[in-house]
């Protein structure tokens, strides 16, 4: 019987085996995409205990104890629960996710960065907990310390253009820490006109730029002036959430004058919704390309579906799930708008809906070019995607109708210091089929050759790509 996460895991041929030991483990990760905190980073955040370091933030452990039956104060604290109770609930939880990576992500994560070997379950909890927290009270468990065991080269972080970097900036004075932790362009709240802090973000985006913002071109401004401050302090990508692809011809004029319904209090259509979008964020995506920015579009994701725990406990905190808008024409309208110009950054596209893979995958064929290696890319499988299957289809998807040798990898999209065990699970899936190509004759068996591609796709693509 083979040993459960053996040196050998999800590696089931020869040509795999040598793929993954010789070539795709000893690579440094570039997160180029994660929620993580530099203020946490900067610090050097110590963790208390296990429950602390594993289970505050992730919701997908939230989502898998609230489907195994745990009441909410065992998810998420509150009403006297303790960080052990809610350890306890997690390894009660654990055994039930069989079929789920959180099984093998949650074992990763363990013996990866603390020796743990047991089976999680609520028999072994009391061990584990034990062993756990002993290594974190040595003082070398803190969040540098599990980013240099994990061998992180860069770290984008995900930041909202009103940020002041600061942490980024005391980050690069650290001694003995040359880890690189960027910001990334987050403006979605520039764009989502007709959510109610709308127009106290705009009052805050003024007081950062120094200056009240009173039109559309004033808003422009201070957005192209924050770019610009992101982009000295190394910020290399933006990220935008999409939840849906807006696409509307509008002028300047029309976008103002929309602007100034809005900042009057008033309700916007989604026609107008969707002319503020596009124009705002062709604005945006243009000065990115002046920039050589990389652009990330997050897509179809329905967030906080159930409106009686967003007002319990907030936004991010599991209660998110898969939309299904159509993507095909919308998006391919704004790249070509972007492109019109000559002016269309190097992106990546994301769907939360695998049906997207093919449709992705062949789009953003039809804007290549530039004497850009891989310019346009199909974003890595993400969230609900991120498993074994997801991630298979995803590099099936991009392999079938691009170049999955141009691929730029994995990332984390995690709020947590253990989620770097996903890299590993993603270059173990890379070289099983790459292997498995190999060993078919469907491609030729030539370990150097497949070798390469496995240290491009896990690194060095996306050292190229954004040029870190």
């Amino acid at each position: 019987m083979k040993a459960f996460l053996n040196e050998n895991f999800l590696l089931h041929n020869e040509t795999a085996k040598r793929l993954y030991h010789d070539y795709a483990a000893h690579m440094p990760i570039i997160d180029y995409h994660c929620h993580l905190s530099p203020q946490e980073i900067y610090e050097n955040k110590s963790f208390s205990n296990l429950t602390e370091a594993w289970l505050y933030g992730d919701h997908y452990k939230w989502r898998a104890m609230r489907a195994a039956g745990m009441e909410e104060p065992y998810v998420t604290g509150g009403d006297g629960v303790s960080d052990y109770d809610r350890f306890l609930a997690w390894a009660r939880t654990v055994p039930q996710t069989i079929g789920n990576p959180l099984y093998q992500w949650s074992h990763l994560e363990l013996r990866r960065f603390f020796g743990v070997d047991e089976l999680i379950n609520e028999e072994n909890a009391p061990i584990i907990w034990e062993k756990v927290n002993a290594k974190l009270a040595t003082g070398d468990f803190k969040a540098r310390d599990l980013i240099r065991m994990s061998r992180v080269e860069v770290i984008c972080t995900t930041d909202d253009p009103v940020d002041s970097l600061e942490y980024h900036v005391a980050i690069k004075e650290l001694k003995n820490f040359d880890v690189q932790v960027l910001p990334s362009f987050r403006p979605d709240k520039a764009l989502e006109i007709n959510r109610p802090a709308f127009r106290d973000w705009v009052a805050k985006l003024g007081e950062v730029c120094g200056s009240s913002i009173e039109s559309y071109d004033g808003l422009l401004t201070a957005l192209e002036a924050r770019i610009r401050f992101f982009d000295k302090v190394g910020c290399k990508v933006s990220d935008h959430a999409l939840d849906y692809v807006p696409y509307a011809e509008c002028s300047g004029e029309e976008a103002a004058a929309i602007f100034a319904k809005a900042m009057n209090g008033e309700q916007v259509s989604l026609e107008d919704e969707r002319k503020y979008k596009t124009h705002t964020f062709l604005f945006m995506g243009r000065l990115y390309a002046r920039l050589n920015w990389g652009m990330q579009l997050h897509i179809n994701a329905s967030r906080s579906n159930n409106t009686r725990m967003l007002s319990k406990l907030g936004p991010d905190t599991g209660f998110d799930s898969i939309n299904d808008s159509l993507v095909a024409y919308p998006l391919t309208r704004l790249l070509d708008a972007l492109e019109s110009d000559d002016l269309l950054p190097k992106t990546i596209v994301y769907s939360l809906n695998a049906r997207d893979n093919e449709v992705l995958a062949a789009l953003i064929g039809s804007f290549q070019g530039g004497g850009v290696p891989g310019k346009m890319q199909l974003g890595s499988a993400w969230w609900f995607n991120d498993t074994k299957n997801g991630m298979l289809d995803q590099m099936n998807s991009l392999a079938n109708l691009g170049l999955l040798s141009r691929f730029v990898g994995m990332l984390t999209d995690s709020r947590s210091f253990l989620s770097y065990t996903r890299h590993e699970y993603f270059r173990r899936l890379l070289c099983n089929l790459l292997g498995e190509w190999a060993e078919n004759g469907e491609v030729p068996n030539d370990i150097e050759l497949l070798g390469n591609i496995a240290e491009n796709i896990s690194y060095r693509n996306a050292k190229a790509y954004f040029q870190f």
